[in-house]
């Protein structure tokens, strides 16, 4: 399996830390407001190669984290006249809501920032020992040129940023040693949350958050960090910053980065009204056509969002679906039980479709590819089942369909829906009309449940129906 490692920018031979484990990091949002679907495209791509990981046998401790103490949080709780906590709470839960939308596996670990505040205070305090921070009235900043190796992740230069540096300066830029010093702990402002420390009542800056969470909750040296690719710098940065000075170890073997997310063609954003968040989204789709639509191209190819890419993601998740759903109908209808010879001569060939699947994930987690090949495993599926198929054969195809479709999360087996027993009576009613040469009739009850949302198409095997 082989990893494009942002670090080196290359693809690398996947070796973990640990073997038969998976130590996984993913950057979470900050809870402030409905996520959007720029935050959906790393919790869908993430949760696909935790998915992966675990297909292939491996042990996955997968840790995301809420940010939820930070300046847009507060500024939403000083326009609401509530606290900081009310509004990071009830946003971590309508986020939960959404990501189960997306068929996103929790995680092992959802560390809050406010609670892990005595692990930063005593990783700032390290930092500070070994001489990589330093405090002014109360705030502590990180030494940047005193991390050797800083800028490795994102390859800039520090002469470059510091002729940039307008763009990196915080409120006391001052004080500072040096202008590309970054902030490890600020004091606290008029109605804001604080909580005490030796340098000041305040808050944490917001990288040292992951670096303490990460190393509580998977170790000193993790195998993959992750994230949407405009965390490189200065976040993704900051962390290695911390916690290879904090710890005297390398801090992440593989850094993943997901590119970015258009609308329209255009960059997301409030200030062109093309801000969409997934709440919005799951009213016009289900989140299932999402989260194919996300996995449709390769995670660090750019992805454009637009109706007609969403309508082609609603047709192809369909597809899917629909060759699900047959091959449970002629399971359900099957006159024979055990495979033939041939059948299994057939399931055999299916083992091509998943050797191609699984060569694509292999190949820094290709779902574009992937899918392409649970498309061709449908294609043969449509054209090698029928209604004289055994049970053995169509039940042992929808295996090997679903499990290639649980690596994506994509949820292709519907649950069973029993129907009102006046729909069940017109539809018994009408398979007696056709028996009896009475089409007038039959044609008038496939109208009538036409009308009440219920759609029937009859087949050699027996009468099928969905809603409309």
């Amino acid at each position: 399996m082989k990893i494009f490692n942002t670090m080196t920018r290359r693809k690398e031979e996947f070796v973990p830390v640990e073997e038969g484990k998976v130590k996984m990091y993913v950057c979470g949002p900050t809870v402030y407001n409905f996520i959007h679907i720029g935050n959906a495209r790393p919790m869908i791509v993430f949760d696909t190669v935790r998915r992966y990981f675990e297909y292939k046998g491996y042990d996955v401790n997968y840790v995301s984290n809420f940010t939820d103490v930070d300046d847009k949080i507060i500024n939403k709780a000083i326009e609401e006249h509530v606290s900081a906590d009310e509004i990071s709470k009830r946003y971590i839960e309508e986020c939960k809501k959404d990501m189960e939308g997306m068929n996103i596996k929790p995680a092992t670990k959802n560390p809050l920032a406010t609670e892990e505040i005595c692990g930063m205070v005593e990783m700032i305090r390290q930092l500070i020992d070994k001489g990589y921070a330093y405090e002014k009235n109360g705030t502590v900043y990180f030494r940047t040129r005193k991390f050797e190796e800083y800028g490795k992740l994102s390859h800039k230069n520090l002469d470059d940023l510091r002729s940039g540096n307008r763009t990196l300066l915080v409120s006391g830029e001052d004080e500072k040693e040096d202008p590309l010093d970054f902030v490890l702990w600020k004091p606290k402002k008029e109605g804001e949350p604080a909580w005490e420390s030796p340098w000041s009542d305040g808050r944490p800056g917001w990288h040292i958050e992951c670096s303490v969470m990460s190393k509580k909750y998977l170790g000193e040296e993790i195998d993959i960090h992750a994230g949407g690719e405009d965390l490189i710098f200065p976040h993704h940065e900051n962390e290695i910053a911390q916690s290879e000075a904090a710890n005297g170890k390398t801090f992440a073997k593989y850094w993943m980065h997901n590119a970015f997310l258009n609308i329209d063609n255009h960059k997301m954003s409030k200030s062109l009204g093309n801000f969409r968040t997934v709440r919005e989204i799951s009213e016009q789709y289900d989140l299932q056509i999402l989260r194919f639509f996300m996995l449709s191209a390769h995670y660090r190819s750019p992805l454009n969002f637009s109706a007609e890419l969403m309508e082609a993601s609603r047709n192809g998740l369909e597809r899917i679906v629909n060759a699900a759903e047959n091959l449970k109908f002629l399971s359900g209808n099957a006159k024979t039980e055990d495979m033939t010879e041939k059948e299994k001569a057939d399931l055999e060939k299916t083992e091509d479709f998943v050797k191609a699947f699984e060569a694509a994930m292999d190949d820094d987690f290709n779902t574009a590819d992937a899918i392409a090949s649970i498309f061709d495993l449908v294609k043969y599926c449509n054209t090698t089942a029928d209604g004289n198929s055994s049970r053995e054969y169509t039940e042992k195809l929808l295996s090997v369909l679903q499990k290639l479709t649980d690596v994506m999360g994509l949820i292709v087996n519907k649950k069973e829906e029993i129907l009102d027993e006046d729909i069940e009576a017109l539809i018994e009613e009408r398979q007696a009309a056709r028996k009896a040469k009475d089409f007038a009739r039959a044609d008038q009850i496939r109208d009538e449940l036409a009308g009440k949302g219920i759609i029937l198409e009859d087949t050699r095997e027996g009468v099928k129906w969905k809603r409309a």
